[in-house]
């Protein structure tokens, strides 16, 4: 891989602190040189790549967004996917070895059933096939199956197709450890250390009612660096 590693991460107005701290977590723990990009809906509408009407199932601004990733990217090398309530706490330069093989996409395969109703601010928590699969994606952005996710894709196809990366053969869906994409309230704690990444999926820090969580206090450790960089 060669240039930076590209990372597209979502932005939700109504979070923006989540990803302001997920970029700086990325960021501070990165060994390698890495390029940050919002996917901001007001921002591709405004490019004519977005032009989906408002889903009332949609609980982020980037449900659909993020499978405008390779586009961003102009289908060419890889790049890396990610929701905005994350936590970066491993070097992102591990996924580097992933790129070296010529899946379409490489995710966390998990098995999820949430446990709760709502999510976040109060947003219902749906459950469907392959749950959080697309929360974290590196995409093969040459690869035939992504390069088909066009902007008309994007924008016509349904949930479903875009979710449960139908987009790509089974085979061509590469898994990556469950350590790169560890839902917060599922997964069971590493014995030693933390994970790579948190994914506060149920809800983060940033909301007042989601202090009590695990790794809570790292994402508000690491706000608190954002803070004082940017002072």
């Amino acid at each position: 891989m060669t240039g930076p590693f590209r990372v597209f991460i979502g932005w939700d107005k109504r979070e923006p602190i989540a990803y302001d701290v997920a970029k700086f977590s990325l960021e501070r723990h990165a060994s390698i040189p890495v390029e940050v990009t919002p996917i901001k809906l007001d921002e591709l509408r405004e490019r004519k790549l977005y032009w989906r009407t408002e889903d009332p199932l949609a609980t982020t601004d980037f449900t659909y967004s993020r499978f405008l990733t390779p586009a961003l990217a102009g289908y060419h090398g890889w790049a890396l996917f990610c929701d905005c309530d994350f936590l970066f706490l491993g070097d992102i330069a591990g996924l580097v070895e992933y790129t070296k093989t010529p899946k379409a996409v490489y995710c966390v395969q998990h098995d999820y059933t949430p446990k709760d109703t709502v999510k976040m601010d109060g947003k219902p928590q749906t459950v469907y096939p392959r749950k959080n699969w697309s929360s974290l994606m590196l995409f093969n952005c040459d690869h035939p199956s992504v390069k088909s996710l066009t902007p008309e894709v994007v924008n016509s196809q349904t949930g479903a197709y875009l979710h449960r990366m139908q987009w790509a053969k089974d085979e061509d869906i590469g898994s990556l450890p469950v350590t790169w994409n560890w839902l917060e309230g599922w997964n069971e704690k590493p014995e030693q250390g933390t994970p790579n990444v948190v994914h506060f999926t149920r809800g983060g820090p940033w909301f007042a009612e989601w202090q009590n969580v695990d790794y809570g206090d790292l994402w508000r450790k690491e706000a608190d660096a954002l803070r004082r960089a940017a002072a």
